[in-house]
């Protein structure tokens, strides 16, 4: 039942228009990671910047990644949660493949619902359920501000 649901939603997703565009969108940019995408290549990683500085964001190899890394470049705010991690709500849904890692660890990169990014910078046990997008090696603790990002390949 499952895999039917999942096969229904990226059908759905395929033949919906495209996102919504934005001003920092660089067509060229995006088509060539498009056809990046189409022609099966992995994408290994995209960079993230926090207050100038660069990590290496290590990415799964999954419809949610090729999906987001479509809609680079992206300038977020993060909100602080829980003393563990930072999220921000993206502008367009995602496809998911959830499920329940049962222990979070610093560095991890995940997708909650459909459309909130999530950066976990303590590790810890959860019973809540993510899709994975990738993994931060070296992160270190982001405090208890906000944040601002920015996502590039």
């Amino acid at each position: 039942m499952n895999k039917k649901l999942f096969l229904i939603i990226i059908i759905i997703l395929l033949i919906t228009p495209g996102c919504k565009s934005s001003k920092k969108d660089n067509p060229t940019n995006n088509q060539n990671i498009t056809n990046n995408i189409d022609n099966n290549e992995e994408i290994n990683n995209m960079k993230l910047y926090i207050n100038e500085k660069e990590y290496i964001i290590n990415l799964e190899n999954n419809e949610t990644v090729k999906e987001l890394l479509n809609q680079l470049p992206l300038e977020l705010n993060m909100q602080e949660l829980n003393g563990n991690e930072k999220y921000t709500y993206l502008e367009s849904d995602l496809p998911t493949n959830a499920s329940n890692p049962k222990h979070i660890n610093t560095g991890d990169v995940m997708l909650y619902g459909n459309n909130c990014l999530v950066i976990f910078y303590k590790s810890f046990n959860t019973s809540y359920s993510y899709t994975k997008i990738g993994h931060i090696d070296n992160l270190p603790n982001l405090g208890k501000n906000d944040i601002n990002i920015k996502l590039t390949r």
